[in-house]
């Protein structure tokens, strides 16, 4: 075999070696191709990179040096040939090195890398989507990871004595400890998981962990309560006895029957659910453990053993070298700014402290107080109807009990299996927990639902809406999805894309065979009815409806075209989806997921029967009677809307980043825009909203002679949160054809609207579609004033309890300096200053509030308490409505007196103050 050249050497000399070979009757390999400079080669040859890689990453590596120099400069020279390594290593599928490997080649962190990935990408063909998705998973595994070891060494800290007594061996010490425990902790992880990123399950695990270990330490290396726990379990003679003549599978299931000690005081310190962290150990950990074959008659697991398995698992997945976090190696440190909010833990509130100090929470306690908080809502809720449900059944033409149960159990197997395949086959009683929450909100919000429709219908009978199977599935689907997105906080915010075993948005709709447009119908009315959401659970839903509106709605197969279809025909190709003269009008109505699940059957405005009758719905639209028009249907109405609102928001979002000195272009692009939704919606199969987007803002600038390039559409468009790399690199062409968003422009957006483009160059351009209306979000959170009903001025605010969360209510760490003033009738307040604090907050200009959604206009200012809502922005408060009462006008009056009085105070002070200055 003949020498590899040395690193140092050039081209000349590696030819001369490899033209003469001296290594006798050995056979020689194939020619070496002569390809990029002698450390790239020594790099290649480091990472064993095959020579197809080599070829390419090189000639990608000229490609991106001469659309920038600064990437051939010596000093990011390095970086850019590892990238460049990286990238085609995984679009061709020849990775021969590990993630680590490579950073620890080229001397970068995992944060710079990164971010330097994203930088390289400068002509947005660079990367590929396969690479964005390579790329998604590792940053997802990191956070998680980086999280999980902070906790884990924490923990380690409140378990550990640092200094213990003379009498425990010198061989174990804390570093040995941390060491043993955490590289066991990564191969239970890798072993049991197949979705690695799952925080909540990841943190379960490394309890069970932590509590194996704990067991078997001696007691005088522990700190107390755990050296109390593990000394009465001594006492017992469950943990300490000898083990030798034990059958393992024996010993640790005997260990998690009984010796629950220590679990129990880690799931308390930690917040976490104890029956869960069982479920884990029995299911999970006890089986991983008879897998690798612990030995654990020396007291501790061998370090060596454990390592070597380790090395095999993370040399196969070719990824993070995890167990360099105990080295605190630079390669896995995070940034400054991601180390200073994962260092910065909640404080427990001291009870005689009256001022509690409000810090961000780490990862894992947020996802265990998320966890928590779900927990408590339906602790109290019933697997089964409610007494309440059973009588709504009971009046209904068809009673439904018999096929609802049936289909919440038929379901359970299905979502069980489906987890189980995600997660890992030993988790599959853990997706049956998590599914089991899923039908305690499921009953609980389906007869706040009822209840709402009774109120507002005045009907007992709703036979249709309930023998309806789309209208349970879907309601079904979205309370297990608020389980599943409690349970799924991830220790990093998404990119927008995800690995194919991702258990987040829209992996429901799949368990559960559901189209996204009939999901949709359910979210509004979900969020409504149930007023123990999270403000997280709240936006998060919301975001699941964007991502139907924009996308998943109008996959193909979606009855979103068969409605749209149905609306054309109705009267002839004039009508519309959604009149164009609604945009400008607020988005307000009354419509419940009855109403759009029974759409187009009745009318809001009607009440009566038609919620037992036995109309047509969304669902089956080919049955309407050829003798009669098809209704106009609500659902498509109120989506149309939604669409509307969100592409005119993410529109002036981009707007206003690239083209905020053509304000006259704006309402072009936008009637451009709301042309193709409206009229060329087939468009949109199997598309994107934002692609449509661009292509309208790109398409006005060229007509209109404006120096815009799609390149810095593109640009602007990644920095927007809702961007998704392959929004724009990944778009239909034609069946099964996708490229690029330029690509799509030209071959399929200009070719299809290039008429209507061209009239906007003309003397007669079209008619100006209405900019819609900005509303606030429909969603009312938890922190927002909330109107009470009746038509009164008055607005509540949920109290916001100083207790600790874990007693039952939330956490101090929601307060603020202004909200901790604020007072609830009933309450105690001790002293006047409250009060005079409210006085001054009312009549003081400082406090206001921003109309943070009204992009469009400058802020206003805004009364912290409305009273007038047609008034609040006169001059003097006094404008009143004739349906005011009296005593509401006079209060106005009062506020408008006060602050007169305090401003005429104000400039008799100053003045006096002047005086005494002359």
């Amino acid at each position: 075999m003949p020498p590899k050249p040395p690193r140092r050497a050039g081209h000349a000399a590696a030819k001369s070696q490899r033209a003469s070979p001296d290594c006798g009757s050995a056979p020689l390999p194939a020619p070496r191709l002569d390809i990029g400079e002698a450390d790239f080669v020594g790099l290649c040859d480091a990472l064993k990179v095959p020579e197809g890689v080599r070829e390419k990453a090189w000639k990608t590596y000229e490609g991106l040096s001469a659309a920038d120099g600064a990437l051939a400069s010596n000093k990011k020279k390095k970086e850019t040939w590892g990238v460049c390594i990286f990238i085609v290593a995984i679009d061709l599928d020849e990775i021969t090195f590990t993630f680590t490997e490579l950073l620890k080649s080229i001397g970068m962190n995992v944060c710079t890398f990164f971010q330097f990935l994203k930088e390289v990408d400068v002509n947005m063909d660079t990367v590929s989507t396969k690479v964005d998705s390579t790329v998604s998973r590792l940053k997802k595994k990191y956070d998680v990871l980086l999280a999980l070891y902070h906790k884990f060494e924490r923990t380690c800290g409140l378990i550990y004595l640092e200094q213990p007594s003379s009498e425990i061996s010198a061989e174990l010490n804390s570093v040995l400890v941390l060491k043993n425990y955490w590289i066991t902790f990564l191969l239970a992880k890798g072993k049991v998981l197949q979705v690695e990123d799952d925080l909540v399950i990841s943190f379960q695990l490394l309890l069970c962990v932590l509590d194996y270990f704990i067991k078997l330490s001696p007691p005088a290396m522990l700190k107390e309560p755990y050296k109390s726990a593990v000394t009465a379990v001594a006492v017992n003679g469950s943990a300490r006895t000898p083990r030798r003549g034990q059958n393992r599978s024996t010993r640790t299931s005997k260990q998690v029957d009984t010796d629950t000690k220590v679990i129990e005081i880690l799931c308390k310190e930690h917040d976490c659910n104890l029956d869960e962290v069982k479920n884990v150990y029995s299911t999970s950990f006890i089986p991983f453990l008879n897998s690798i074959g612990i030995v654990a008659s020396s007291g501790l697991p061998e370090v060596e053993v454990i390592l070597q398995q380790y090395e095999e698992l993370y040399l196969k997945n070719k990824d993070i070298d995890a167990r360099l976090f105990l080295d605190h190696d630079e390669t896995l440190q995070p940034d400054v700014m991601a180390r200073s909010q994962v260092d910065r833990m909640p404080l427990k509130p001291n009870s005689d402290e009256e001022h509690i100090l409000t810090l961000p929470q780490t990862p894992v306690r947020a996802a265990m107080n998320n966890i928590q908080q779900l927990s408590m809502i339906l602790n109290s809720a019933a697997d089964k109807p409610s007494d309440t449900l059973i009588k709504y059944f009971n009046n209904c033409t068809v009673n439904p009990k018999d096929s609802i149960l049936k289909r919440v159990e038929n379901f359970d197997h299905i979502f069980k299996k489906k987890f189980a395949e995600a997660v890992g086959q030993g988790c599959a009683e853990i997706g049956a927990q998590r599914y089991k929450l899923g039908v305690r909100l499921y009953y609980r919000v389906m007869e706040s639902m009822l209840k709402s429709e009774e109120e507002r219908l005045s009907v007992q009978n709703f036979s249709k809406l309930l023998n309806g199977n789309i209208f349970h599935t879907s309601l079904l689907a979205c309370a297990v999805e608020v389980v599943m997105a409690t349970y799924g906080s991830n220790a990093s915010q998404s990119d927008g894309t995800s690995a194919e075993t991702d258990l987040s948005f829209p992996w429901i709709l799949n368990v559960f065979d559901l189209k996204a447009f009939d999901f949709y119908k359910v979210i509004e009315s979900f969020i409504r009815v149930e007023p123990s959401l999270t403000r997280e659970m709240k936006k998060h839903l919301e975001r699941c409806e964007h991502r139907i509106m924009e996308s998943l709605a109008w996959q193909s197969g979606s009855p979103l075209f068969d409605l749209i279809k149905q609306s054309k025909e109705r009267e002839g190709q004039t009508e519309q989806p959604e009149p164009t003269s609604t945009l400008n009008l607020p988005l307000q109505h009354n419509h419940t997921a009855a109403d759009l699940y029974l759409s187009p059957v009745r009318s809001p405005k009607k009440k009566g029967p038609p919620l037992s009758g036995t109309s047509t719905s969304d669902a089956q639209p080919g049955v309407t009677p050829q003798t009669q028009k098809p209704q106009k249907s609500t659902s498509l109405s109120l989506f149309y809307k939604k669409v509307y609102l969100l592409a005119y928001l993410r529109l002036h979002t981009l707007f206003f980043r690239l083209l905020s000195d053509h304000p006259d272009l704006e309402p072009l692009i936008w009637t451009l825009f709301q042309h193709t939704l409206q009229n060329e919606y087939e468009l949109m199969r199997d598309r994107h909203l934002d692609q449509i987007m661009m292509c309208s803002m790109y398409g006005i600038c060229k007509v209109k002679n404006v120096d815009l390039r799609f390149k810095t559409i593109v640009s602007a468009y990644k920095e927007l949160p809702n961007a998704n790399q392959e929004t724009f690199k990944r778009v239909l062409i034609r069946e099964e054809q996708y490229d690029s968003i330029i690509v799509f422009y030209n071959s399929v957006f200009m070719q299809k609207l290039k008429m209507n483009i061209l009239q906007y160059a003309s003397n007669r351009p079209p008619t100006l579609s209405p900019i819609p209306h900005i509303p606030r979000s429909p969603y009312q959170f938890s922190n927002s004033p909330r109107r009470v009903p009746a038509g009164n001025n008055i607005y509540i605010s949920p109290l916001k309890s100083p207790y600790k969360f874990s007693d039952g209510f939330q956490s101090p760490t929601k307060m603020t300096p202004r909200s901790r003033i604020l007072v609830s009738i009933g309450e105690s307040f001790g002293t006047s200053e409250k009060f005079q604090k409210i006085n001054q907050m009312v009549c003081n200009s400082d406090y206001h509030l921003k109309r943070s959604a009204e992009v469009s206009a400058a802020p206003k200012p805004l009364k912290r308490l409305r009273f007038d809502i047609e008034g609040q922005d006169e001059a003097d408060g006094s404008k009143h409505l004739p349906q005011e009462s009296k005593f509401q006008q006079k209060l106005a009056e009062m506020t408008s007196t006060r602050t007169r009085m305090q401003k005429q105070k104000l400039n008799d002070g100053n003045d006096t103050s002047a005086s005494e200055e002359k």
